[in-house]
């Protein structure tokens, strides 16, 4: 299993992979998760991670499930860090459903899209020293079942309801786990860094991610568990939609304030990647990928600019 990188920082006291029991931790590697959930009946993964760890990551998930099968492969969304080792998992339990959104399904679907992912984790198993050639598998980017806000998977006495929560993408969706009350958050409400430390990435919409996180606040889950990041400790779950309140607001003023003094696209990635391409972010993720994804919040924030000011 991955060692405490030290970008993520601990509460005091308190273990983020120590989750709530049924909930274990599977992650291989750097830079994606995977986290298993094993309800009286049936089994679910939430993510698989990478492409250039999905064998040690499948070794983990073998052990955690014993003699039981894997059910259900759930998606937060079609990015490569995410979901870049389904094609192993696939493979190795070829009966295995994957769940996901509609449009997460129309992306599968387009080969320029695989593409990147597997071009992005190549890029992956360079930075976190994969030694192995990455032969990812022709087949198995898919979404067998497509799944909308509200719709329920039953793994027996416990059932996984979808929650749709757009704006980090078009096909994020949060699973929260009941009668647990567990939220396995997405990236469309930020990713916690540790106490009063959280970065976004909205790569679709401002607006979205608001709406988003004030869904997944009223759900008033007992547990949270953010992207990336872990377990939280319950005192602090109010607190996390404050600070991502106060995060979000921070990045529209910052991204405002430079296309007021009349900065080029250019200009201002630049000056985003200072500000976030730094210290411990640079152990997390290739550079390739924080570019194309700085890129695409440099064109969100500036459409929601342009909006302000026309309004």
């Amino acid at each position: 299993m991955e060692e405490t990188l030290e970008y993520f920082n601990q509460f005091d006291g308190f273990d983020r992979f120590d989750f709530p029991e049924g909930v274990t931790r599977v992650t291989a590697g750097r830079g994606g998760e995977a986290l298993l959930i094993t309800g009286s009946e049936k089994t679910a993964l939430v993510d698989c991670g990478m492409a250039y760890c999905a064998e040690d990551m499948i070794e983990n998930l073998k052990r955690a499930l014993g003699k039981r099968k894997l059910d259900y492969m759930l998606l937060s969304h079609s990015h490569f860090d995410h979901l870049g080792a389904l094609p192993f998992v696939r493979q190795a339990w070829p009966d295995t459903v994957t769940v996901g959104a509609g449009y997460a399904h129309k992306v599968l679907g387009n080969p320029k899209a695989i593409d990147t992912i597997n071009t992005l984790g190549e890029d992956a198993r360079r930075k976190f020293g994969g030694e192995k050639e990455l032969v990812v598998p022709e087949t198995g980017f898919n979404v067998d079942r497509i799944v909308a806000d509200g719709d329920r998977i039953s793994l027996g006495k416990e059932e996984i309801v979808v929650m749709e929560t757009k704006g980090h993408t078009d096909c994020s969706l949060t699973f929260a786990l009941e009668p647990q009350g567990i939220l396995f958050l997405s990236e469309s409400t930020g990713v916690l860094a540790g106490h009063e430390k959280m970065h976004i990435t909205i790569l679709k919409n401002y607006r979205d991610c608001l709406k988003s996180a004030e869904k997944c606040r009223n759900y008033g889950a007992k547990h949270l568990i953010s992207p990336h990041y872990g377990l939280m400790p319950d005192h602090y779950n109010e607190r996390y939609w404050e600070l991502f309140v106060a995060t979000a607001e921070s990045y529209r003023e910052f991204f405002c304030d430079l296309f007021r003094q009349g900065l080029s696209d250019e200009e201002v990635l630049e000056k985003y990647a200072q500000k976030h391409w730094v210290g411990g972010r640079k152990t997390t993720q290739p550079q390739e990928a924080f570019l194309l994804n700085a890129g695409t919040i440099v064109k969100v924030f500036k459409k929601e600019f342009e909006a302000g000011r026309s309004s």
